[in-house]
């Protein structure tokens, strides 16, 4: 196609070149060392070894060391039972979230399941793309936002194209600190599964290989996500995508396998074996070898070979010690060819898993697109979502019934749904954590047009309205076995359910608190500094959202047990009020509001490990302040002021 612009001789020469010798270009551009090796005689690569690189590796490592103050604001309109439940969505950046739970959820994570970017060419996501800015700066990038507070594509996100000369890399710096930090999150004997397409799962493994070391890949699954052909593809229909699974430590990762299906009822204990209910097996198998033919008598004295093409299972010293445990069985009459007793008790509780997964047995994205569709009663909002059985064979190979389950590119909530749905049916308590950008749906699109303006809002509306279905649910199996009668009754008495249907909404936000510039200190504006400092909350901060960020940053989770006490008090020489904040059982206590020589003594007798108050409550009382930081010195409370 003409474009007005005269031929570009270079890069005419290039792709011919490439076309010629394509091993010599890495991403679309010459690789000199690569040129060197296939055209010289004198061949001798600077610091040859094995090792996954890229351009822009070491700078990646910036961002991730960039450390955050950013918080997570909770937003109680948007949540189910906020004061029970623990779940949790997060609606946020999510390197920065993972970068704010670092301290909170260190090691207490068992499956980490994300689908993150395939790099298709045509995808936008977030990439460092400028390493040589300062952290003012980078912090202004991240925050890039519209007039309502939304994420712009325009500023955060980056088209990542194909034609770019760093498309790979800038796919690799996107993810290498998201995993570095999820690994942080897992526990030691927990599991991470990564989907992927054609596009990067070379890249992926090497990356994963790095992150997570390469004794510690578990299996590259295959997942059969479509069921039909598409014709208009000109060499292949792709049907399939990648499941890489990786372990934190292979050592300490236990499967369960795959829960099997088959009809107990098919046991008997036909010869009242001590050993209990058994069902039989071919004792047969197929090529021939040497040894496993041999001529077998029945107990009624007749003579057997297997058949032409077979042999038998086991050698002739290993069938006569499983006949003299009584492991064989020759039919009721003691005369039929033989078979092999298994037993019950001694069949393994799960069924190891292959690699491939059928889309009969997981599901497929059409199947899984028509279901979304249908819980949003009809409205189409995503293309390819996941297969919620998919996600619950995952959790069902590895987790136990009250682990956390992250997923930090949580796109259309498939796995919020998977974890309150398998809670259901095998009466578990298994929490999620989810975290997806604020990221603004196309103003032509159905979900925009229905009210949704970002994708978080249409993950958290999946999750409301699977909540309200399985309440439906529950309600409808309460009145068949109850009666309606019996149902109201119970109302008054127990809870529907003890299952956890509900999830606590947060915000990704600047802190609450003013942070102290340091570098920007000079003669003229050191008092300006410290009179701000007076007070250190921001004005705006309101009084749930420091909390949050103080039990974060003390290390504690946001599902952790808050019980507020309001204490009024009267004194020989004073009297008022004071606030205490009590998280994890009295573990922590956190003062916001007042304090006094009452709430001193109420907090020593209530003997925490920490305690956490503005310091701008003592309003200037040294004496008190004084007073209180050796009080709580004796006692062995770790006090902070901020």
């Amino acid at each position: 196609m003409l474009n007005g612009e005269s031929l570009n001789i270079t890069q005419d020469n290039l792709s011919q070149l490439q076309a010629l010798f394509p091993n010599v270009f890495t991403e679309g551009k010459i690789d000199f060392e690569k040129f060197k090796a296939t055209f010289s005689n004198d061949i001798n690569f600077n610091n040859e070894r094995y090792v996954l690189n890229w351009a822009g590796k070491a700078d990646a490592f910036k961002v991730l060391q960039i450390p955050t103050t950013a918080t997570l604001k909770p937003q109680f309109k948007e949540s189910i039972n906020f004061n029970t439940t623990e779940n949790i969505f997060i609606e946020g950046e999510n390197l920065e979230v993972l970068k704010v739970l670092q301290k909170s959820y260190y090691n207490k994570v068992k499956c980490i399941i994300i689908d993150p970017p395939y790099n298709t060419g045509s995808d936008s996501f977030i990439y460092p793309d400028n390493f040589k800015e300062n952290k003012a700066d980078y912090e202004k990038r991240i925050g890039d936002k519209d007039e309502e507070g939304f994420l712009m594509k325009e500023g955060l996100f980056r088209k990542n194209s194909k034609d770019s000369g760093h498309y790979h890399s800038n796919w690799l710096s996107m993810m290498y600190p998201r995993l570095f930090l999820a690994k942080n999150l897992l526990k030691d004997d927990g599991v991470i599964f990564v989907h992927i397409d054609d596009n990067e799962v070379h890249n992926l493994r090497l990356l994963m290989n790095e992150v997570f070391g390469e004794e510690n890949f578990v299996a590259n699954i295959i997942w059969e996500r479509a069921f039909a052909p598409v014709n208009l593809k000109k060499h292949f229909s792709e049907s399939h995508d990648y499941i890489i699974c990786v372990a934190k430590k292979i050592e300490l990762l236990n499967s369960k396998g795959l829960i099997r299906k088959e009809d107990d009822s098919r046991y008997k204990n036909l010869d009242n074996d001590s050993r209990g209910l058994w069902t039989s097996s071919d004792m047969t198998v197929g090529p021939v070898i040497a040894n496993k033919v041999y001529e077998i008598t029945t107990p009624s004295g007749k003579k057997i070979l297997p058949t032409n093409g077979r042999c038998w299972l086991y050698t002739k010293e290993r069938f006569l010690e499983m006949l003299a445990d009584n492991r064989i069985w020759f039919g009721e009459s003691g005369n039929n060819t033989p078979r092999v007793k298994k037993f019950l008790d001694e069949v393994k509780e799960g069924i190891t898993p292959m690699t491939i997964w059928k889309y009969d047995d997981v599901g497929h994205s059409q199947d899984a697109a028509q279901k979304l569709k249908s819980l949003f009663n009809g409205n189409d909002f995503f293309d390819y979502p996941k297969s919620v059985p998919l996600i619950k064979r995952m959790i069902q190979l590895y987790c136990n019934h009250d682990d956390i389950i992250l997923d930090f590119f949580a796109g259309s909530g498939t796995t919020a749904q998977a974890v309150i749905e398998l809670n259901k049916e095998d009466s578990s308590n298994r929490k999620f954590i989810l975290v997806q950008l604020p990221e603004l749906c196309n103003a032509d699109s159905e979900a925009y047009k229905a009210g949704y303006k970002t994708i978080a809002d249409i993950s958290q509306e999946r999750i409301r309205r699977v909540i309200k279905k399985l309440n439906t649910q529950i309600e409808e199996e309460e009145k068949k076995k109850a009666g309606e009668l019996a149902l109201e009754q119970a109302k008054t008495t127990k809870p529907k359910s003890q299952i956890d249907l509900g999830f606590k909404s947060f915000k990704l936000s600047q802190s609450n608190f003013k942070i102290w510039q340091g570098n920007d200190i000079t003669a003229d504006n050191l008092v300006t500094q410290l009179d701000a400092f007076a007070n250190p909350a921001k004005e705006e901060s309101l009084p749930q959202n420091m909390l949050y960020e103080l039990i974060l940053k003390a290390g504690y989770s946001l599902t952790e047990r808050i019980e507020e006490i309001n204490v009024l008090w009267d004194g020989d020489n004073e009297g008022g009020r004071y606030n205490l904040n009590i998280i994890a059982n009295g573990e922590l206590i956190i003062l916001l509001e007042n304090i006094s020589y009452a709430a001193i003594e109420d907090i020593l007798e209530r003997k925490p490990q920490k305690v956490i108050a503005l310091d701008s409550l003592f309003k200037g009382n040294d004496q008190l302040k004084t007073n209180t930081v050796l009080q709580m010195k004796d006692a062995g409370i770790d006090f902070k002021t901020i």
